[in-house]
């Protein structure tokens, strides 16, 4: 488009027009005019020439700038219909793309459901046959497991019904020896045959004590009981016998206390296990010193060596074999066998079994008996001299009247 073309120009040329016809009749007014008022007509007719040259021009240059301007207002007012028909077209335009790209996205999403709908439901089928799978194969395998557990533990009961039985014949077997070896002590007065027999005497008393620990840890029937209530002298004298290193157990008792005959044999075999570990764990010349006190709470044994010292973790072990519930007989130890046998026979009789360090450089087993199993009414009395060792039978005592 053309640039519009300036009002000044035309304007000009009508202000010189009105001006030379303006100037031709002020110069006829004044040459017509008297002489006496010629030079005020003439300036007056000067400045009406200028006057109507101005007013020719404005009124030129108004007129064509007002032209020009609705001229422009046209020109701008068709521009802007056709920009309004544009923006119009467009938005038809885009009304129709946007509705095509609805239907579009509407189709792909109803199709992109259905496929992960049927890739779900593919997924959901295959992950419920492995989860079959996975079960069958699991119930397979807990059956086996289950057959393999049932055949272990009958396999194990009856192995330890197996240890039981030859606990009890080895039991019945001791207890028949020591009655033969007392009767051949009372029957033979020569020194060295006496020696001999005693000597059989305490070995076969220590066998009757593995024998007894066999069927404590088995379950089956352990020790016999007595009718009476027994002294204590007896109770330690008779653990003093069914251990190898007697010798250098010394006992500091001075006690009348009586243990309950249902539980002398049980106490018995506790104690004679707590002396062995002491003598086993100690020098060879170290001694074992046995205390009996007595308390409201009952009568407490200690029994201390002067062996090596056991750290924390040793009598935390300890302390766990004497006090676990059902401790398995294949996680034992050979040296902690006799730890277990007196964990159980303390759970049976409800004793308390505790370690500590020893004053005398070594370990301290104490060996609580509760109120209810002491007395101190009179008791039954050894078979043998108290002072004589090791001739007293295997469980130390005389059999009940």
């Amino acid at each position: 488009m053309s640039a519009p073309s300036t009002p000044f120009r035309p304007a000009l040329l009508a202000s010189l027009l009105t001006a030379a016809a303006g100037g031709a009749l002020a110069a006829a007014a004044t040459a017509a005019a008297p002489a006496g008022v010629r030079p005020a007509l003439a300036w007056f007719a000067v400045c009406c020439v200028l006057l109507l040259a101005a007013s020719a021009f404005a009124v030129t240059w108004y007129g064509r700038a007002s032209r020009a301007l609705g001229r422009r207002v046209e020109t701008l007012t068709a521009e802007l219909a056709s920009r309004d028909a544009y923006v119009a077209r467009y938005s038809a335009s885009a009304e129709r793309e946007t509705a095509a790209l609805k239907e579009r996205y509407a189709a792909e999403t109803a199709a992109a459901e259905a496929a992960r709908a049927a890739r779900t439901e593919e997924l959901v089928r295959a992950h419920a046959a492995e989860a079959a799978e996975l079960a069958r194969t699991r119930a397979a395998d807990v059956a086996r497991l289950e057959e393999r557990l049932r055949r272990a533990e009958s396999g194990r009961s009856a192995a330890m019904a197996a240890a039981a039985n030859a606990a009890g014949r080895m039991q019945a077997l001791a207890t028949s020896m020591l009655a033969d070896l007392r009767e051949m002590e009372h029957r033979h007065a020569d020194e060295d045959v006496l020696t001999d027999l005693l000597h059989l005497d305490h070995r076969t008393a220590q066998a009757g004590r593995l024998a007894d620990s066999i069927a404590v840890l088995t379950g089956a029937r352990s020790g016999r009981r007595w009718a009476r209530p027994i002294v204590m002298e007896s109770i330690l004298r008779g653990a003093m016998g069914r251990i190898g290193g007697y010798q250098r157990v010394r006992l500091h008792s001075s006690s009348d206390a009586a243990v309950a005959g249902h539980a002398a044999e049980g106490v018995m075999h506790a104690l004679a296990e707590l002396m062995d570990n002491a003598a086993n764990f100690s020098p060879p010349t170290a001694e074992v010193h046995v205390y009996v006190e007595e308390v409201p709470a009952g009568v407490i044994i200690a029994v201390e060596d002067s062996g090596l010292v056991m750290s924390d973790v040793q009598l935390r072990r300890a302390e766990a074999a004497v006090s676990a519930e059902n401790q398995d007989l294949a996680g034992l130890s050979g040296t902690r066998l006799g730890l277990a046998v007196v964990g159980r026979l303390a759970r049976k009789h409800g004793l308390t079994v505790s370690f500590r360090p020893s004053a005398r450089g070594g370990t301290g087993a104490l060996l609580m008996l509760p109120q209810d199993l002491i007395s101190h009414v009179p008791a039954e009395t050894p078979a043998t001299p108290a002072a004589v060792l090791p001739p007293v039978s295997a469980r130390g005592l005389s059999a009940p009247a």
